[in-house]
């Protein structure tokens, strides 16, 4: 699978005039094992709420984090600066936001806007601790997934605190497949990464929503919650109250 970016509209409107520059693009960034499709709906929930988006698919299975981090991310932000765009956002489902929190420790952004990351293991997961010498586990999450461990002196535990907003949406639910996975982790969890391990030191804003690991990106009220953070700084608490009833 090569690096596509995966939401860039034609340079050329219909009318062969060129397309409004947009101040604002937002760069989303699928998890391990997933493509570029998983966040369209999100892609198209933020467009329609003006801005900008570049979606990108990278080869999330094949290399370590390090080399996904700094061949994926300069994409994205030449696509958006491609679009116009004045200040660049990002938003993350599960493993993309290691990706950033890496890139950004090494290549600060001088039009760094807000973050939003969805179900991260920003602590790691358990799960990978379970399964690190499990081949199979080996072989379809690549280095990756080698890297996504709790220990202390492991690798996500080096990325160390954020000093940029960024607001963390979660879920206390799980997937009917991820059964097992959900009773190898303590405490509430959403099938592949508990509630407190998907925290940050530094965090502007954290909510947890009633949904699980594979699907949080699709869910309408995960999309408004995404919006209203990359607008405001914090989420909505009290329409995330309302959804829990």
């Amino acid at each position: 699978m090569g690096l596509i970016p995966a939401c860039t509209p034609n340079p050329l409107l219909a009318n062969g005039s060129a397309p409004t520059p947009r101040p604002e693009c937002v760069i989303l960034l699928h998890g391990l094992g997933r493509t570029a499709d998983s966040m369209e709906d999100l892609a198209e929930a933020l467009e329609t709420a003006g801005y900008g988006t570049v979606n990108l698919d990278y080869p999330s299975r094949d290399e370590p984090i390090e080399t996904l981090a700094m061949t994926t991310i300069p994409s994205g932000i030449s696509l958006c600066q491609a679009k116009g765009a004045e200040k660049i956002h990002f938003v993350t489902h599960s493993m993309g936001g290691i990706l950033l929190r890496y890139y950004i420790s090494r290549q600060p952004l001088d039009n760094l806007g807000r973050v939003v990351m969805l179900s991260p293991p920003n602590q790691g997961s358990e799960i990978a601790d379970a399964l690190k010498d499990n081949s199979l586990y080996q072989w379809y999450n690549g280095p990756a997934g080698q890297q996504l461990g709790t220990a202390p002196d492991g690798f996500v535990a080096g990325l160390g605190p954020v000093d940029y907003p960024v607001g963390i949406i979660t879920g206390n639910a799980h997937a009917a497949f991820d059964v097992w996975f959900a009773s190898e982790i303590p405490g509430d969890d959403d099938g592949k990464v508990s509630v407190e391990r998907a925290k940050v030191e530094g965090m502007t804003d954290f909510l947890v929503l009633p949904y699980s690991h594979p699907f949080i990106m699709q869910k309408k009220a995960v999309a408004e919650q995404v919006i209203h953070f990359l607008r405001h700084g914090v989420f909505n608490h009290a329409a995330a109250a309302q959804d829990e009833k």
